[in-house]
């Protein structure tokens, strides 16, 4: 109803109130479309021009602007929403018109899809049909074709077969001047021809099979010149049809023999005759020397090998530009090149090293292994295979039928090998008459033995000089005589793993053992290396002459030497991977193993440390006034020092090389262990003896101690000296055995050695105390005595020691203290520790004994039973302080004392073994060795 009001208001206010252009202008379809539309805009808009005009007016607020122009723009966006309404539903009919024409049109077009897919299976089908029928046809012509060329080859065959038995060649002789394809045919005809005649046997046979070989020896010799002619001139198209025709008629055997034979670089005189690069090369001067640097090649061979890659480089594409079967012809090639220009020089190079040394020998073939290896794998990229594969597809259909006919012999050179399995014979073959079974390692075993043999010939002379010097006249004189003769005869030992020197070296290391001279105290030198120059008679290299001087110095172990050694045989062991198979490296690495244990263990270390062992026994034999000598540490020091670099190499060197074997790995372990254990029960002997010689001395020195040292008459000539001439003596020895152990030994075996000495010479200073009275100003003496062994052991390090030497100085007090606080001090400190009846032997050498034990028994005290001296019973005082201080358990007290000593000597009793701990042991892997045979 207000609707019905409203209405006729309505339209007069739309007639009566037009709205502004602007307001016109947002009731327009454009205004909604955009993307930015905000309804409270589009209000603020419409109302904007009113609210302004209503603000402006001073009157109450007058709504009907407001009503009349939101009625208007209701009106007119009622009258543009039914315009839209009507065009969306006009072109929502024209949609479903068009959707049902487009689904009528795609209907249509998949029945014609379907109408063509089925028309073109039934295509499909006459297609396979047409395919079928054209392979049988073809099968059928295939055969007929087959059959007639059959027939058509026999029918040749038996033509030309009466033409030969007639002596007519006619024929033939103008087929073969038709051009290219007449002198194939030909060929053919005459490789079946020849065939024939072999397996045929009829009346008249035998004169056309003669006739057959006349003409097909006329036939090939002509080939042959034409072929030769068209090489020389550089025809390469003649050249291919002359190798083809040869090819088809025996193979082209006789072809590729004239091409390698007539090449240049085989019959050139000067590549053949040429040896002054041999002869004039400056590689000689170098090679026999050891220490020398090796080539990395020789020059006259690195030139002739350049020759062959660049030669080859040309001939392969001459090969594959001519003949029908490249890697056939290329492995000829190779084969002679092989055989011919390489074996020639390098068998050249193998006599005249052979000629200068052993040492000699190994380095060349060593460079010529390596640098024809290298040439192996240069020339690998040189591979016609793919290019005979493919000529052979092609021509195996046009042949198949016509081979039907060929003898069972074939036409052909037989099977190309690849060309990396050819190269690799063809080394083998170069190099076995040097390398096969054991002759390698017999030369390098040899080689070795002869080189260290020579090095270490002032050595062993040293020590056997020293040996007959001391021993002159004797048995000993023949056995050195007959190991010199020996040690000459040892070179044409054939033992793998045995050197020229074995036998000298370990009968010389023996006899070292009994020598009576003293070993020499100076430290570890350089030794002197011979030179190769002074020496030319000499076959390894190194100087095998021995001048006849020798000198202390060429007798000592040197660091410098092992090294030189261990250089020597690494190289060897560079040349075993080198030249060994891949299976035969491991135990050829442990047979070169045992020749470095041999010089370097048996023949060096072992005569060194037999050597010092028997100058310890020297001196315990001798008068033990003089002093021991201590150079046997520089021996232990050394031998120590090589163990490790030795052990070293094997770990980094020698044992990867095993790892492929476990056997031979395990053998290796067990033989390395073997040996360092067996230098190491020498050593722990030498140091047993030096130990026995310094406790001897130490023992002689507190002999010469006077009994009246330490109860003087003359207290000022007492009082002037500082020690007695035993105790210097004495300390001046502990210090001479210290410096040199700290100097040569470390870790356990330093601290066993000087435990040991400290703890037997503390049980020697026990008893000493026993022996010799001491009255006041003696005790004083006998103070400063004890004074000087404590600081001196004090320099040891050893805390063990150090309370034992306190225990003395404070027994050394018993001395020097009164008659009434004797009780106390007893009880106290160290001295405490020990029952107070044992300490009665010392204090019984008080000048002063037997009257305090008579004017003092009260003050000490005691309420035992009386004791019987002799024949009288002293009083029940007396005999407490005797009880208190008897000698009854002296025997308890110096096994309680020498505990230590006892258990160092029972561990130390074995010398033959190693040990860590216990008294004279000694061990290698003090120096913290890495473990190189876990």
């Amino acid at each position: 109803m207000a609707s019905s009001l409203l209405s006729p208001t309505r339209s007069a206010t739309v007639d009566l109130y037009p709205l502004e252009p602007a307001i016109q202008e947002l009731l327009t379809l454009k205004s909604f479309s955009e993307d930015k539309f905000d309804i409270k805009d589009f209000i603020g808009a419409i109302s904007e021009k009113l609210i302004t005009q209503s603000k402006e007016d001073p009157g109450p607020f007058d709504p009907k602007p407001f009503i009349r122009t939101f009625e208007s723009v209701v009106d007119n966006l009622i009258s543009l929403r039914k315009d839209v309404q009507r065009k969306t539903e006009q072109q929502e009919q024209s949609c479903k018109t068009a959707e049902k024409e487009y689904s009528k049109k795609l209907a249509d077009l998949n029945r014609g899809f379907e109408s063509v897919g089925r028309s073109f299976n039934g295509m499909e089908s006459k297609i396979t049909e047409v395919g079928r029928s054209a392979i049988r046809i073809g099968e059928q012509l295939e055969s007929i074709h087959v059959a007639r060329q059959r027939a058509q080859a026999a029918h040749d065959l038996v033509y030309y077969w009466n033409q030969f038995s007639r002596g007519d060649t006619s024929k033939l002789e103008a087929l073969r001047k038709e051009g290219r394809e007449g002198r194939q045919q030909v060929a053919i005809l005459l490789r079946r021809l020849n065939a024939v005649a072999k397996e045929l046997d009829i009346k008249g046979a035998e004169k056309t099979r003669v006739e057959i070989d006349k003409y097909c020896e006329k036939f090939e010799k002509d080939m042959l010149r034409m072929f030769d002619k068209s090489y020389r001139k550089g025809d390469p198209k003649v050249m291919k049809h002359c190798a083809q025709t040869l090819l088809e008629f025996n193979g082209g055997v006789s072809c590729v023999q004239i091409y390698v034979n007539q090449h240049d670089f085989f019959i050139s005189k000067s590549r053949v005759n040429d040896t002054t690069s041999i002869e004039e090369s400056q590689l000689w001067e170098i090679l026999p020397n050891p220490d020398a640097s090796l080539p990395k090649k020789e020059l006259g061979l690195e030139a002739l090998l350049n020759d062959i890659r660049v030669t080859v480089g040309q001939e392969a594409q001459i090969i594959q530009a001519v003949f029908p079967n490249p890697p056939l012809v290329m492995q000829v090639f190779l084969q002679r090149v092989f055989e011919q220009s390489i074996q020639q020089h390098v068998e050249q190079l193998m006599e005249k090293a052979g000629n200068i040394s052993d040492l000699a020998f190994l380095r060349v073939l060593q460079l010529a292994h390596v640098q024809v290896s290298k040439l192996s794998e240069d020339l690998k990229v040189f591979d016609l295979s793919a290019t005979s594969t493919t000529r052979s597809t092609e021509g195996m259909s046009a042949t198949t039928a016509l081979d039907l006919l060929d003898s069972r012999e074939g036409r052909g050179m037989g099977v190309a090998l690849p060309i990396g399995i050819m190269l690799e014979n063809a080394m083998e073959e170069l190099f076995v008459r040097y390398i096969e079974g054991t002759k390698y390692l017999e030369r390098e075993s040899k080689s070795l033995g002869e080189l260290y043999s020579s090095y270490l010939s002032r050595f062993t002379k040293y020590h056997a000089m020293v040996t007959k010097a001391k021993n002159t006249g004797g048995l000993l004189d023949r056995m050195v005589d007959r190991i010199a003769a020996a040690s000459g005869n040892s070179l044409t030992s054939s033992s793998a793993t045995s050197s020229a020197t074995a036998a000298f070296a370990k009968l010389s290391g023996m006899a070292s053992s009994m020598k009576l001279g003293q070993y020499p105290t100076s430290p570890l030198p350089s030794a002197p290396s011979p030179t190769p120059g002074q020496q030319p008679e000499s076959r390894n290299g190194a100087g095998s002459g021995v001048r006849d001087s020798v000198s202390e110095a060429d007798g000592l172990l040197s660091l410098d030497t092992a090294e030189k050694i261990l250089k020597w045989h690494a190289e060897a062991v560079g040349r075993c991977v080198e030249m060994s198979p891949s299976s035969d490296v491991a135990k050829n690495a442990f047979a070169l193993s045992r020749v470095l244990a041999e010089a370097l263990g048996t023949s060096y270390m072992e005569v060194a440390l037999e050597r010092a062992s028997s100058a310890q026994f020297r001196i315990d034999t001798r008068d033990n006034k003089l002093d021991p000598d201590v150079s046997a540490f520089s021996v232990i020091h050394g031998v120590a020092l090589i163990c490790h670099l030795w052990q070293q190499y094997v770990s980094i060197a020698l044992m990867p090389l095993a790892s492929s074997s476990v056997t031979v790995r395990r053998e290796m372990m067990v033989f390395n262990t073997q040996t360092i254990s067996r230098i190491e029960a020498t050593a722990n002997l030498v140091e047993q003896k030096l130990l026995d010689s310094v406790v001897s001395y130490l023992s002689t020195q507190l002999l010469k101690q006077k009994k009246n040292d330490f109860k003087p008459k003359n207290d000022d000539l007492s009082f002037a000296r500082v020690n007695t001439e035993p105790c210097i003596s004495c300390c001046d020895m502990l210090e001479k055995v210290r410096d040199a152990a700290k100097e040569s030994l470390s870790g356990q075996n330093l601290e066993s050695f000087l435990t040991e000495i400290g703890v037997t010479f503390h049980s020697m200073l026990l008893d000493h105390l026993k022996k010799f009275p001491v009255n006041a100003t003696g005790g004083l003496m006998l103070a400063k005595d004890l004074k000087s062994y404590q600081d001196t052991i004090a320099t040891f390090g050893m805390p063990a020691l150090d309370e034992r030497f306190e225990f003395i100085r404070q027994l050394g007090n018993v001395f020097l203290v009164r008659p009434e606080i004797l009780k106390s001090y007893v009880t106290e400190d160290y001295l405490g520790r020990i029952d107070s009846r044992l300490l009665r032997p010392y204090l019984a050498q008080r000048s002063d004994w037997g009257e305090f034990r008579y004017d003092d028994a009260v003050a000490v005290g005691a309420d035992a039973a009386p004791e019987p001296v002799g024949n009288v019973v002293e009083d029940g005082e007396v005999r407490g302080l005797r009880e208190r201080l008897g000698m009854g358990k002296i025997r308890e007290m110096m096994k309680e004392l020498e505990g230590l000593r006892a258990h160092g000597l029972s561990s130390g009793s074995g010398a033959g073994t190693s040990q860590q701990g216990g008294s004279g042991g000694y061990s290698f892997s003090s120096f913290s060795l890495p473990n190189v045979y876990s």
